[in-house]
């Protein structure tokens, strides 16, 4: 799982939305549903974001999108 998340979050980085949406959209675990959020807060999307953050029993971050990225490429490195 954690080489999927990888390479979610590198689409996210590199601007690629629509393949980094597609490898989390079904996908449930805690992760996948934070780079989830992430992502409908790109769109500007701040309600379905709210959702998958809470679904990841998180709120929503009240950070810079550059900084929830690193944030959770920090949460991909972890054991």
């Amino acid at each position: 799982m954690a080489a999927l998340h990888n390479e979610a979050l590198d689409h996210a980085k590199q601007g690629n939305w629509d393949a980094a949406h597609e490898l989390v959209q079904d996908l449930t675990d805690e992760l996948s549903c934070l780079i989830h959020g992430y992502l409908h807060r790109v769109e500007g999307d701040e309600f379905n974001a709210r959702y998958w953050y809470q679904r990841a029993g998180q709120s929503m971050p009240a950070n810079s999108l550059d900084d929830e990225l690193t944030r959770l490429f920090a949460v991909a490195k972890q054991p």
